[in-house]
């Protein structure tokens, strides 16, 4: 078995930068819910929506670490790395949620028509984007190295989206007096998140499912050791992660007739961690296969 490489998302991620970002957002957020109720904007309310999911996706991006990194023990062999992916899954549907929220709302609101304090609505949507850009900055470096990160960045990145939404709506407001460019605004900002909160879904989902990771298939990892020299068969064969970057594999290789066991395996591993970045592995050698091979596996 190799397992001397420690290769995990949440040795790397960057607390400090996270309360930083943290900080930020929080206090924005509540300058926002006060800006929209004054102003009177759903787009404004609905951006704080975002921001309030922010706050919320950093919170447990750091509560993520601090389990994350907490050894592992008899009871969870595999330590507590992840929980990043379960707190990416509850950020990820909560942000869903939101979303459909701000939909319902804005089309109550079709119906309800309401003045729009423009100016303020402007001033408000710009320092949202500055601080939203100034967030970005902080996660962005991280962002492709845990997925707790990603999901907190992707809310962001979002969010910053929305600013920029909110301030071309107080723009048209104000040249024209449409009230109703607010509603739509607000509908734009829910519809932008699904796509990437599907996309951050999926794969914990297919993390938590122990899935094969994206970007690798199992028959192209199987016929790599079957063209290891020695090797004549290869089966119950397992891939998957346990987080985004903690990648697994376990299988059974059946040994040619009068191979080495311990100089295949020292083969089999060079390959896949060489090939495939593999480097928690655990082979089994057999010289006739197991039971296990006539299975499902």
């Amino acid at each position: 078995m190799s397992g001397d490489h420690q290769h995990g998302d949440l040795e790397t991620t960057p607390a400090s930068r996270l309360w930083m970002a943290l900080g930020l957002t929080g206090t924005f957020l509540v300058a926002e819910v006060v800006g929209g109720i004054v102003t009177g904007s759903l787009a404004l309310i609905s951006d704080a929506m975002h921001m309030a999911t922010d706050a919320m996706a950093l919170v447990i991006a750091l509560i993520a670490i601090r389990l994350g990194r907490r050894e592992a023990d008899l009871l969870r062999t595999y330590g507590y790395a992840r929980f990043e992916i379960l707190a990416a899954a509850f950020n990820a549907m909560l942000l869903l949620a939101v979303a459909f929220y701000i939909l319902y709302e804005a089309y109550r609101r079709l119906f309800e028509t309401q003045e729009i304090a423009s100016v303020g609505m402007l001033l408000i949507a710009v320092i949202g984007l500055l601080v939203n850009l100034i967030s970005m900055r902080l996660l962005t470096s991280h962002a492709d190295k845990s997925l707790n990160v990603k999901g907190a960045y992707l809310e962001v990145w979002a969010d910053m989206l929305g600013s920029i939404g909110v301030i071309a709506g107080a723009i048209v407001i104000w040249l024209t007096g449409w009230q109703w460019v607010d509603s739509l605004i607000a509908v734009g900002i829910g519809f932008m998140v699904f796509p990437r909160t599907w996309v951050l879904l999926k794969e914990c989902i297919n993390i938590l499912l122990e899935g094969v990771p994206p970007g690798m298939k199992l028959v192209d990892v199987e016929t790599a050791i079957k063209e290891i020299p020695g090797v004549a068969s290869v089966h119950d064969l397992h891939l998957w992660a346990i987080t985004q970057s903690k990648l697994s594999l376990t299988a059974h290789a059946v040994l040619d007739e009068g191979a080495d066991a311990e100089t295949v395996r020292r083969g089999v591993e060079a390959v896949l961690r060489e090939k495939y970045d593999l480097h928690h592995t655990t082979l089994q050698m057999e010289r006739e296969p197991c039971t296990q091979v006539e299975s499902i596996h």
